[in-house]
C-alpha cells in the first residue's frame, strides 16, 4: 500500500472503532494492526497473555493509532459486556467487532478427553455466541461483524472433529444473524481460514506435516496472519458493504 492509500484508508476509517478478541497474537494481532492502519481505534481483547496484549497496542501506538487493551474470557457474558463497554467510553462507540478467540485441540473423535471438548466448544461456540449478542445489541449503522471458522469444515482432516464442529456451530450462526440485523445496515460474515502461520497452527506439528499441509493449495504454501488480516480489512471496510451473511474460505484454492 502506497503513502498516500495508507492516508486514504485512515481518512475512511477515521471515527470508528474495532473491537477484535483474541487480539494480541497471531491472526489477531495481525487484525489489530491492520483496522489500526486503516484509521480505526482498536480495542485489543485478550485471555491471559497480557504482555502480548500490551506489546500489540504499543506497536499500534507508535504507528500514531489509538488502542487499548482489555482482558476478558469471551464465554462469561459479563467480561464480554464490560468489554464492550470499555470500548463506548474510550473511543464513543462500536463499528466493527471481530471474534478471532479460539481454541484448536487435536485428537481422534474415539479418543478425545470430553472436558477437553467442551472447554473447545466453550471458546469457540459459547464465546463466538456472546460477542455476537453484544456486536448485535451494540453495533452502530454501517458496523460489520467478522467471526471465524476454519477451511477444516470442508476439508474434514482427521484429529479436527471437536475443532471442526465448533466452527461448524460458527457458520450455522453466520447467515441467522445477518437476517436478524435487517435494517441496521450491519454486515455479518464469517472468515474460514486454511493452514496459516501462527504459533497456535504451528504447535504440536512436525516440519514434514507443515510441509505436507503447505503444499495442499494450488498456490503451495501457507497462508500468513496479514493474508487474514487483508480479508478482514475489505469485509469490514466501505468497499466490502455488500458482502452478507457469507462464509468466506480464505484458503489458496483449498476446497
Amino acid at each position: 500500500m502506497t503513502t498516500k492509500q495508507q492516508a486514504q484508508a485512515r481518512d475512511e476509517g477515521a471515527g470508528r472503532a474495532a473491537v477484535v478478541t483474541g487480539g494480541s497474537r497471531g491472526i489477531g494481532r495481525a487484525v489489530s494492526l491492520k483496522l489500526a492502519q486503516d484509521g480505526l481505534a482498536v480495542v485489543v481483547n485478550y485471555a491471559g497473555d497480557t504482555a502480548a496484549a500490551e506489546e500489540t497496542v504499543a506497536a499500534i501506538r507508535d504507528s500514531g493509532g489509538r488502542a487499548v487493551g482489555v482482558r476478558a474470557d469471551v464465554a462469561d457474558e459479563r467480561a464480554v459486556a464490560a468489554l464492550f463497554d470499555r470500548a463506548e467510553e474510550e473511543f464513543g462507540g462500536v463499528d466493527v467487532v471481530v471474534n478471532s478467540a479460539g481454541r484448536l485441540a487435536l485428537s481422534p473423535i474415539a479418543d478425545l478427553d470430553l472436558d477437553v471438548l467442551d472447554a473447545v466448544h466453550r471458546t469457540n461456540i459459547r464465546g463466538t455466541f456472546v460477542v455476537a449478542q453484544q456486536a448485535a445489541r451494540r453495533l452502530r449503522a454501517g458496523g460489520s461483524f467478522v467471526g471465524f471458522s476454519t477451511s477444516v469444515v470442508g476439508t474434514r482432516f482427521p484429529a479436527y472433529g471437536a475443532y471442526a464442529a465448533s466452527k461448524g456451530a460458527v457458520e450455522a450462526m453466520t447467515l441467522i444473524l445477518a437476517r436478524e440485523l435487517r435494517g441496521r445496515d450491519i454486515t455479518v460474515n464469517t472468515v474460514a481460514p486454511g493452514p496459516t502461520a501462527t504459533d497456535m497452527f504451528l504447535d504440536g506439528k512436525t516440519p514434514e506435516m507443515i510441509d505436507q499441509l503447505a503444499k495442499t493449495p494450488p498456490l503451495e504454501r501457507l497462508g500468513t496472519p496479514e493474508d487474514i488480516a487483508n480479508v478482514v480489512a475489505f469485509l469490514t471496510g466501505p468497499e466490502g458493504h455488500w458482502i452478507n451473511g457469507q462464509i468466506l474460505r480464505a484458503n489458496g484454492g483449498m476446497v
